[in-house]
């Protein structure tokens, strides 16, 4: 039996980050994963930056609010998962992927938590676990799941990596120049493709 299991932000939905940051003209928030392999390095330069600014899960949320799913992402979702059960991998937070979630028809979604104080301050984070991303297709695969994976960044290349197939997609050129070894494809039509070759069912509905 087969699974699918994509990344979100820069998958299905725009860069949350990214898009906080044109809100609020930081431009040092707009690193990501793509930019710093390093994921704690990179959230702790996150809340540095966030409570040098004053700024709060509320304010960012009410960014999020404005979001909508990339063009296409609906789309892509819904002819996925008539074909494959699906699994959001992320290393958003729920704190900020419910109403993006809601738009994408609540596909199951494993990502972190934040710790926030009463002030709507965010103090810190909570991992679900180290290297979530690859341990959670490894948990599947000890289900007897054959995994095909697609990701964009830097913190996706260990799930592409333990799945049976790996894609990525959308990804910048420094990710797809040091991981060669996966398809790169850029959008929707040619991701589905992506998923019919790596299958091993036939994928025609």
């Amino acid at each position: 039996m087969e699974l699918a299991c994509l990344d979100l932000e820069g998958v299905l939905i725009p860069e949350i980050w990214i898009a906080f940051a044109e809100e609020t003209g930081i431009d040092e928030l707009k690193a990501t994963t793509r930019d710093i392999p390093d994921y704690d390095q990179l959230m702790q330069q996150r809340l540095r930056i966030l409570d040098a600014h004053g700024l709060t899960l509320p304010q960012i949320q009410d960014t999020i609010s404005r979001l909508t799913p990339l063009e296409g992402a609906v789309e892509f979702v819904d002819w996925l998962r008539e074909r494959f059960q699906l699994v959001i991998l992320s290393d958003t937070f729920y704190e900020f992927a419910q109403p993006l979630m809601r738009q994408l028809g609540f596909p199951t979604l494993l990502c972190h938590k934040l710790n926030v104080d009463e002030q709507g301050r965010i103090t810190g984070y909570t991992l679900r676990q180290r290297d979530p991303k690859r341990q959670s297709v490894r948990a599947l695969q000890l289900l007897n799941y054959r995994v095909i994976a697609a990701g964009d960044s830097y913190n996706d290349t260990t799930m592409l990596t333990q799945a049976e197939a790996g894609i990525l997609f959308h990804a910048p050129e420094n990710v797809i120049r040091e991981f060669p070894q996966f398809p790169a494809v850029h959008n929707y039509e040619d991701l589905k493709q992506a998923f019919i070759a790596a299958s091993n069912r036939d994928l025609s509905l």
